[in-house]
């Protein structure tokens, strides 16, 4: 077999999603003609996709030193040097793809999400704006400019890029009704999807009820299975499917995404709906776990988010022994909340009840027992505000969420109980975590002396 039917063949592979027999035969394929530069191309894609960023980057480079008017590799190659953080280069290489294909919206959004990573705003913008114009119906471009816009605070034109979100189509499927636009919601029967995030969830969730002040008659809310307990009785939400739930399709009039209403609520920074709290936990279970634990000033510790997150390397601490320096604060108990990646860790003096966390409604009931929530930037921090606990939330320099803002050290989504602390410029978290020492160390000292015992 010839080097370009193998590479026909692996083409074929690649389609069907099976990147292992993709790769197999493009390697074989290079055997028979190591100069194959769309071969090296596309095996620079499977590896990609195969997570195996440093080798794709090299067979990228390489089809590129064969063939530099390949336009979709130099993109490809871009990508994976922005995967790698050598923004650098992979500006370069949007460039060199942007020179090849000037007319076509993807060089100049990739462009433009580079330099969001480098803090670059109003090239950002510029770029997301040519790609738009270039194609108005080019969904990434819309969907990265809101990112900026909503750090901003640019709410209007924000929200309304926000509803380039392409997911929910599986979804819609499986329903006969249409997707709500705004429209007048007498008597009707809303389906509130559900977002993929349990941050996000506990985030949007305080919009469900703005639906029935606007006249619907139901509502039902699909969410995590972890999260349905503690859901369930929210005010303006009339039932709760965990996902997955067969639907009856005729059962609803129309369906929304929950991360939608804030555009069709007309949010903007003045009239962000944070009437905290708007969760709660149950009372029998904060009963139960006040009897497990020690008095004195309780500070709940979350240092690591879900590991699929895609900036998860960036926004979760390295490990437990990050906050040595919290840690050494004295006079205070520090209870472990963590679940999932770094819940195995442990240090002397914190007190571990990840294991006994079964959902969320578990969750929330340990933190209305605690004075105070120090975390990275995951659910539990969400949780914790909208049941209006103290948090203080551990920003990374990169790719902050745009939710909270830039430069701010508080919240309008969670006033007066969340408190930013941030990288500094290249990020590093050494720094921040001595000033949250230092911060602990004045809270505690401010504490009246009842609290303290």
């Amino acid at each position: 077999m010839s080097a370009d039917a193998l590479y026909e063949q692996a083409s074929r592979h690649i389609q069907a999603g099976d990147y292992a027999r993709a790769e197999a035969g493009l390697r074989q394929a290079l055997e028979f003609d190591p100069a194959h530069a769309a071969a090296h191309g596309n095996l620079g894609y499977v590896l990609a996709r195969l997570g195996r960023s440093e080798e794709a980057e090299a067979a990228y480079r390489r089809s590129l030193e064969l063939n530099p008017a390949l336009a979709e590799i130099q993109l490809n190659h871009g990508a994976v040097l922005a995967r790698l953080k050598r923004l650098p280069e992979a500006e370069a290489a949007y460039l060199r793809a942007i020179a090849l294909r000037p007319n076509a919206p993807a060089g100049w959004s990739n462009l433009g999400t580079c330099y969001a990573c480098m803090q670059r705003e109003l090239e950002t913008e510029e770029c997301h704006r040519k790609a738009i114009a270039l194609d108005p119906t080019y969904a990434p471009a819309r969907y990265n400019l809101s990112y900026l816009l909503l750090r901003q605070a640019r709410f209007e034109e924000g929200w309304a890029a926000f509803e380039a979100r392409d997911w929910y189509a599986p979804f819609a499927a499986q329903l006969r009704c249409p997707r709500w636009r705004g429209e007048d919601l007498a008597a009707k029967r809303v389906l509130i999807s559900y977002e993929p995030g349990h941050g996000d969830m506990m985030f949007f969730v305080r919009y469900a009820p703005l639906l029935k002040q606007r006249g619907a008659a139901t509502t039902t809310l699909i969410c995590h299975p972890g999260l349905q307990t503690l859901l369930t009785g929210l005010p303006g939400i009339d039932k709760i499917l965990p996902i997955n739930t067969p639907l009856d399709a005729d059962a609803y009039d129309c369906w929304t995404p929950l991360a939608s209403l804030p555009h069709y609520s007309g949010t903007r920074e003045g009239n962000i709906p944070a009437r905290i709290p708007y969760l709660h936990a149950a009372p029998e279970r904060m009963q139960a776990w006040a009897a497990q634990l020690p008095a004195g000033p309780r500070i709940g510790l979350v240092w690591k988010g879900n590991r699929h997150f895609e900036n998860d390397a960036d926004r979760s601490l390295p490990a437990l022994q990050s906050l040595a320096p919290v840690l050494a604060v004295p006079g205070l108990n520090f209870i472990s909340l963590q679940k999932g990646a770094g819940e195995n860790e442990n240090a002397t003096g914190l007190l571990d009840f990840g294991p006994q966390l079964a959902n969320f409604s578990d969750t929330a009931a340990l933190v209305m027992n605690l004075d105070l929530v120090i975390s990275v930037d995951t659910a539990v921090a969400h949780l914790a505000a909208a049941l209006g606990k103290p948090c203080w939330l551990l920003l990374p320099d990169y790719k902050t969420d745009w939710r909270w803002f830039t430069n701010r050290s508080d919240s309008p989504w969670y006033p007066d109980v969340m408190r930013l602390f941030r990288q500094p410029r290249g990020g590093n978290w050494d720094p921040v975590l001595r000033e949250v020492a230092i911060a602990l160390s004045q809270w505690t000292a401010n504490m009246p002396p009842a609290a303290q015992t």
